[in-house]
Formats: C-alpha cells, structure tokens, sequence
C-alpha cells in the first residue's frame, strides 16, 4: 500500500496550488475564492523514487462565519484515514481562530502520525524572519514554502518521504488467500453480504447509509480455500459535509481495491445501475482488479419468469464494452446466491493467475490477425509478428510488430475480444503492449 498524505488547512492558504506544485501538473482547480475545492481531488505522486497517494482536502466553508464546522469535520477524517499530515497554514494573512482550533486538533494527535507544518505564500528571507511568529503552534519545526513558485517544496518532500516505510516491497503472488473488496454505493448492502458470509453479525447493519465507519478485514474458508474479505467503509452523512463524505468513501474504497484480487461490486436492485455504480467500476478496472457485479436485494423484487433477462440485458447495454464482467442476482439478507458470487470470484482468482502456452497464443491470434489485418490512416503495413503473455495478474500481452503506433484503438480492442474468445478471462481486465520488433 502507498502511504496516504493528506494536504489539510482552512480555506485559501494555498493547498490546491501546493498539490498541483506535488504533483506537477494543474491537477486541482485553483481560484482565488476560498473554498473553490469541492471535488474529490486525489492523486499518484513521486518523489525521489518513493511513491505515494496525495489528497487535498479542500476545506470549503458551507457558511461566511470564521470557524466552519465542516472544516474541523474534514481535518478530523485527515487524521483518521491518512498516514502523513501536512498542515498549511498562510503567512500573508497570519494565524486565524481556524489554524488555531485545527492546531489544537492536530496537537492531540502528534503521537499517532507524523505532521509537517507548512507556512505558504513566503517568497523571500525577510517573510521567513517575520513568518518565525507561527512558530507559537507548537507543531514542530516549520518549511517555509512558496506553492506558487515551488521554492521549499523540495524540501518539505524530503521531510515527508522520511516517514514512508520501506517500498522495496514484497511479492504477494505467492499467497494463496483470496482478498475480496466488497464494494458499493452506501447502502448497498455491503455490511449485510459480509455479515451473511461469516455467519455472524461481523459488521453494523443499518438503515442510514454509511454506518460502516472502519474497514475491518475478517478471513474465512470455503471448500478449503483461505478468503480475507474487506469490507469497505462508509462514513455518516451529514449534510454539511457531504463532499468530505464522498471524498474519503473514494478513498476509502481505492485502498481497498488495491488491496484486493478481486472487487465485488454490489448494485442495489430496486436503485439500478447509478452513475456512481459506474464510477465504483471504473476504480476497480484502473486498478486492473478482477470483478464481479452482484444486484442485491434482488428478493424484494416483484419479477416473473423473464425478469432477470430484462434486468441483465438493461445492466449490459449501460456496461457497454465491459461484457467480460459477470452479472449475478443475489440477496445478502436471505443468502440467496451469496456463496455463488465466492465462487464465482475464486474462478477469476484462478483466471488472473492464468498462463497462456505461447505456441497456443500465436497459433490462434496471428490466424485471427490474417483473416482480420490491422490497417493504418497513414496506409502504411502493419505486421504483427509475434505474440507473448509477459505477467499474469493481470493478464498481460505483448504484440510485436514493425509499426506498434500506428495500430489502432479499435483494433486493439478487436484482438481483446479475440483473446476472450479463445482464453476466456471472465471477471478480469486484460492488457496489450504493442512493441517495435
């Protein structure tokens, strides 16, 4: 896992421009208005060879008063979910009842996890010498940094990165536990499948969404098979905060995901397929995990003999390309299917893990590719030559041919179906490399 460092601050001391400054590109709207970060702004950082998982927090204000309760909300999940604290305060407009109640917060957590003080917006010596006063936080030695123009920023990093635990890393391939993520809007029924699975009220089950406010990774066997299954967190809405809510549910939920083989993505049967159903999918196939889409509460259904195909076919026509991903109808509260769906995922586990025989792959492809050849705009030829498997989980493969730019995404996408048609690969995302040979 990367280690999660979280931007947190009142409203316009600079944290979207530092974020974007992190990771070096204009990532974050940033405007001279407080509390212009509303959306969930994450992403995929390095320094020095250390990778990490960055997020500003945003700390909008829902009011025109000085202290928002939402900022303190905000501040509060930082300090739950990340692993390392940046706290921004401004040297321009000096030290508010914010920074100090946020300081206070913070103060009480020092022994928890590390904290990096920032003072922005100090463009030269003499703003250093005058910004010393922020010094009275207590929170540590201060960077005295300029997001605007980068200067001090290089070193702030190097602070941060001292706290990353080893990243030389260690292979999990050899581990023959199944993790699944179970995944989802907030009531879905996430608590109730895991509580179904195990038997035994492992989770809070309630009728207000988000009553789930931990991941808890519990481990049970199934026909001999060892499974850590995970269920993902929701936290209590409130209205105020609904943005936070949403941003650390994301996170949340791609921490788990990262941490699975595979994600089992739960629909509300009587909701439908949401736009945020669709968002939840996406995390979990740029994550390039296995997948399985289970409808719940499917009881509560009024349906005939036909309903199912009619319910499939709406679910597949708004998944488009995505056909490799397996629908199953399920109900966590009478356990309905609910073992069916393991299975199912255990078959993908297998699926990932697959290794195709190279003379197997080239015989069936390359037959393919001469009856359907690549074309090219430019109306150069395009031979593929040689194809391989490069790694599993996910699958990967290599195409080797004399003009790899020039193939096409709709060929591309061709070659996929091919390689499903022939192999299978249900459940789980596949890649192509196209190299020069």
């Amino acid at each position: 896992m990367k280690p999660l460092v979280a931007i947190i601050g009142r409203p316009n001391v600079g944290k979207s421009t530092l974020f974007n400054r992190i990771l070096d590109k204009r990532y974050a709207i940033v405007e001279d208005t407080p509390g212009v970060t509303r959306d969930r702004n994450f992403g995929q950082a390095e320094w020095c060879g250390k990778f990490f998982t960055l997020i500003d927090t945003g700390g909008y204000t829902t009011s025109k008063h000085v202290v928002d309760s939402a900022i303190l909300e905000q501040t509060l999940m930082a300090l739950e979910e990340a692993d390392i604290l940046v706290f921004v305060t401004d040297f321009q407009t000096g030290l508010t009842d914010v920074d100090l109640e946020i300081s206070r917060r913070l103060k009480k957590n020092l022994i928890h996890k590390p904290l990096i003080h920032v003072i922005n917006k100090v463009d030269n010596f003499k703003m250093q010498l005058e910004a010393e006063n922020q010094r009275m936080l207590g929170l540590g030695e201060p960077f005295f940094i300029s997001a605007i123009d980068g200067s001090g920023v290089a070193e702030a990093l190097d602070k941060i990165i001292e706290f990353f635990p080893d990243q030389s890393g260690h292979d999990d391939d050899d581990d023959n536990t199944v993790k699944l993520a179970i995944i989802g809007r907030p009531n879905a029924g996430k608590s109730s499948f895991v509580n179904a699975i195990l038997g035994q009220n492992r989770q809070i089950v309630s009728e207000i969404p988000g009553t789930t406010r931990d991941a808890i990774d519990s481990t049970f066997t199934r026909n001999k098979q060892d499974y850590t299954i995970i269920d993902t967190a929701g936290l209590r809405r409130k209205a105020r905060i609904k943005d936070n809510i949403e941003l650390f549910s994301t996170l949340r939920t791609e921490k788990a995901i990262e941490r699975a083989d595979v994600a089992i993505v739960l629909v509300d049967a009587e909701q439908g397929l949401e736009h945020q159903d669709l968002r939840i999918l996406n995390l979990a196939i740029e994550k390039k995990r296995g997948i399985v889409l289970a409808v719940n509460k499917w009881d509560l259904i009024e349906k005939d003999s036909k309903t199912a195909i009619a319910f499939e076919k709406q679910l597949r026509e708004n998944l488009k390309n995505l056909s490799y991903i397996p629908i199953i109808f399920i109900s966590a509260l009478s356990k309905q299917r609910i073992y069916k769906t393991i299975d199912m995922c255990r078959e993908i586990w297998h699926v990932r893990r697959n290794e195709i025989d190279t003379s197997k792959l080239n015989a069936l492809l390359l037959d393919d590719i001469r009856r359907t050849p690549p074309s090219s705009k430019s109306g150069k030829e395009i031979k593929i030559k040689y194809i391989t498997q490069l790694s599993t989980q996910p699958p990967l493969f290599g195409f080797f041919c004399n003009n790899p730019h020039l193939i096409q995404d709709h060929y591309k996408r061709f070659l996929e179906r091919k390689l499903r048609e022939h192999f299978g690969f249900q459940g789980t995302p596949i890649e192509l490399k196209f190299r020069k040979k």
